[in-house]
């Protein structure tokens, strides 16, 4: 009679698995046995149940580090419905909860705890976690440590710091996407020189990768029409810029095609909305900047394109990533239109102020003083932007003096603070030296891949640095398969996503329309709701805020 098992019992019985996938064993026994680890794993392989099921077996409280609130709650709303105990802190609740869950911790009734790198910021905080054990630290989405990963956020930088506070417990960094570079930059950040590395490749099998390169807006507007009709189940099409987002769901619209919009200028409860209806809906197209998408738990993605060039290799395999985690045969496309390319300098531009910029951002601040606290964001850009409204170098520059202990809070909670001075050449320092170039770099690795002749996973297996055998074909990429076949081999969307007639949107993209009998708004998406009606998003003209509004149950009358 064949010996207990502890680590598949406890797999079984607290996750309902039979198997562990991989090296997922390997992991658990070296993270339990008090080691450190780099775990690279691809999207969907399986990386959360590697400090999950140890967190589970340790004594005292395992700590996860990770980059954004929808994604914590989404792992800790799955842990819950499990039974386990889990809960996050973060400021999307109030005081009163966030002090009745950090006590929770401090009572042992807590064995996960998830939380962003800006809490260890609050005093209250640290003097709390101070008084647990913390058994074991799980920094997710590691390769936003790193300046020269392809998601570099600056308050990750402060990792290695909030690592020593707790005492340096076994850490293990977790990430889908990161090159060999990036790799010992994490290690040196966070001390993890002498980590173990367990990479488990990035091969999916199932996912089919294409490129199409098209020499207009019109050409590559026709081929995701194709895309979109051709392949039935959800999908995702990833759009660099807001604008270009509305005018493309516009298009679709008016050809009868019905689509979600998720990006960062929808109010949160409109984001979370179209996030639920993507994830519980098993035919819904959405179009959607990269806002969208970490942390999205749906395993029947059927097809992702990109529609715009994306700004690294590690951004378009994150993202073809999310397609397929079903393990059926899922479709990756990248439209490649050349013109796009400029749009992708431009935010290396605004992702790298220079030291004189990050000063100026800085003085302003100093010179509002006590009336900071009733400024807003565009009061800032006003000051230091001459042409362009939406240059994104004010946000990174605020980024960047929080994540170094200059500044706390923010506009948007009119809480925004000066802690301490930025002293005199600091803003050297705050600068990434050679982060600009190394960006472009990556840029340049896109375009590469673009125009590689051979097979398309072998490429992306070089850029991350592993192996792939001589003369293999992978049999599922545009270079190693008939990709008319391929695509002739998914089943087409059913015709009812289409709209025509009395189903047409009543508004479209770039419409004034009075709501209310009295608000005065431009339309700027229109999605049509499963159970039928429209909703719109529209910006007011009077305070220049975008809101929902259900056109079934509000009263609204055409302008114009």
């Amino acid at each position: 009679m064949d010996a207990p098992d502890p680590l598949r019992t406890a797999l079984a019985e607290r996750f309902g698995h039979q198997e562990f996938r991989g090296f997922q064993r390997e992991v658990i026994e070296h993270l339990l046995a008090g080691g450190d680890a780099l775990v690279l794993l691809p999207t969907g392989g399986g990386k959360s149940l590697c400090y999950q099921l140890p967190a589970l077996l340790l004594d005292g409280v395992t700590v996860v580090l990770s980059p954004l609130i929808a994604l914590m709650q989404d792992q800790v709303d799955a842990l819950r419905r499990r039974g386990l105990p889990a809960t996050f802190v973060n400021s999307s609740l109030t005081r009163a909860e966030r002090e009745k869950r950090v006590a929770d911790v401090v009572a042992g009734k807590v064995k996960l705890l998830y939380v962003t790198p800006e809490r260890f910021r609050k005093p209250e905080f640290v003097e709390a976690i101070g008084r647990v054990r913390v058994s074991l630290l799980a920094v997710d989405e590691a390769h936003c440590v790193s300046a020269w990963g392809h998601d570099f956020r600056p308050e990750y930088g402060r990792i290695g710091r909030i690592r020593d506070l707790l005492g340096r417990p076994p850490t293990v960094a977790l990430t889908a996407t990161a090159t060999t570079e990036t790799q010992a930059d994490v290690r040196a950040r966070l001390g993890l020189e002498g980590a173990r590395l367990f990479a488990g490749g990035i091969e999916r099998p199932n996912l089919h990768l294409a490129v199409r390169e098209v020499a207009s807006d019109d050409e590559r507007f026709d081929r995701l029409v194709t895309l979109i009709r051709g392949i039935a189940g959800p999908g995702i099409v990833y759009v660099a810029l807001i604008k270009d987002l509305r005018d493309l769901q516009d298009r679709l619209l008016r050809v009868g095609i019905d689509v979600l919009t998720y990006h960062g200028d929808l109010d949160p409860r409109e984001r979370r909305r179209v996030q639920r209806e993507f994830l519980d809906a098993d035919d819904r197209v959405v179009l959607a900047t990269n806002a969208f998408g970490m942390g999205i738990d749906k395993p029947d993605i059927r097809f992702v394109v990109h529609a715009q060039v994306p700004g690294s290799v590690e951004s378009l395999f994150q993202e073809i990533g999310r397609a397929g985690r079903d393990g059926a045969p899922s479709y990756c496309e990248l439209l490649y239109l050349e013109e796009h390319l400029s749009i992708q300098r431009q935010f290396v531009e605004w992702a790298n102020p220079d030291a004189r910029f990050v000063r100026g951002v800085f003085d302003v601040l100093a010179r509002w003083g006590e009336t900071l606290h009733a400024r807003e964001l565009d009061d800032l850009r006003n000051e230091l932007l001459v042409k362009n409204r939406s240059d994104g170098r004010v946000e990174t520059t605020l980024a960047l003096l929080t994540a170094e202990g200059v500044l706390d809070g923010s506009f948007e909670r009119r809480d925004l603070a000066i802690v301490r001075p930025l002293e005199s050449g600091e803003e050297e320092r705050v600068v990434s030296s050679g982060k600009r170039d190394r960006d472009l770099r990556r840029l340049l690795e896109v375009v590469r891949y673009v125009q590689e002749s051979g097979c398309r996973k072998r490429a992306i297996h070089g850029y991350f640095g592993l192996d792939w055998p001589a003369g293999r074909a992978c049999g599922a990429c545009d270079r190693c398969a008939d990709e008319e076949s391929v695509l002739a081999s998914f089943e087409p969307r059913r015709a009812a996503s289409a709209a025509s007639g009395d189903d047409a949107a009543p508004v479209k993209v770039g419409d004034w329309i009075r709501v209310k009998k009295r608000f005065v708004v431009t339309v700027k998406s229109v999605t049509r709701k499963p159970t039928g009606g429209w909703v719109v998003q529209g910006q007011s003209a009077g305070d220049f805020k975008i809101r929902a509004y259900d056109l079934g149950k509000v009263g609204w009358e055409r302008m114009g």
